[in-house]
């Protein structure tokens, strides 16, 4: 089953609206007309530094927005043909959102927010990102941010981490972060798109 939800403009004006909601539970899988160049996708991540994320992100999405916190990877669409690139822990790569068919996840499709030349230039910073390391040193210092309260950030260029690499791309559409997308997480992404965690009283069970 697909549940679909259509955004307002109640974060800010213009910033989401006529952004497209869609869920794929496990084995289900979103089909290529429904995929967009410039797109991404919201899911849960098993990998140590997955783990690590979430942790940090429930030291901050606390109350109303914890549930923000369980998605903890995030993926930009390149292709009609469902190819992705990512930030794990190999680094940026690039892979097929196929990959995700046994999981949950979310497609986030941009709308009115990206224009054919917004989602190429989004496309051509992903893509340029091919190859870099996995922002270790960018996640720790965000977990450290969180845990201490410090306002200080540190990391290397030329790394990534999977959220800061989509947040990197949607600045070249009409998105627009209050801080450097280097230190946006997964969490950030699914507050500002709406992106909530699905239940049984939805007519999903997560």
């Amino acid at each position: 089953m697909v549940h679909m939800k259509r955004l307002s403009s109640r974060h800010g004006p213009s910033q989401t609206q006529g952004v497209t909601l869609k869920h794929f539970g496990p084995n289900k899988e979103a089909s290529p007309g429904e995929l967009n160049p410039g797109d991404f996708i919201l899911t849960h991540g098993n990998s140590f530094f997955s783990k690590l994320i979430r942790f940090g992100q429930r030291l901050r999405f606390v109350g109303r927005n914890r549930k923000y916190a369980e998605w903890s990877h995030a993926a930009i669409i390149v292709s009609r043909e469902g190819e992705l690139i990512e930030a794990e822990g190999a680094g940026v790569i690039l892979s097929n959102i196929s990959k995700y068919k046994a999981t949950e996840y979310r497609l986030v499709q941009l709308g009115s927010l990206a224009n054919e030349v917004d989602r190429e230039q989004a496309v051509r910073y992903a893509r340029w990102c091919l190859g870099e390391s996995y922002g270790i040193i960018s996640i720790l210092s965000i977990v450290l941010g969180l845990v201490f309260g410090g306002k200080f950030s540190f990391g290397f260029d030329g790394q990534q981490i999977c959220s800061g690499l989509v947040a990197g791309a949607l600045e070249r559409t009409n998105v627009i972060f209050d801080r450097s997308p280097s230190h946006i997480l997964p969490a950030d992404l699914a507050k500002y798109f709406s992106v909530e965690p699905l239940n049984e009283k939805d007519g999903i069970t997560t």
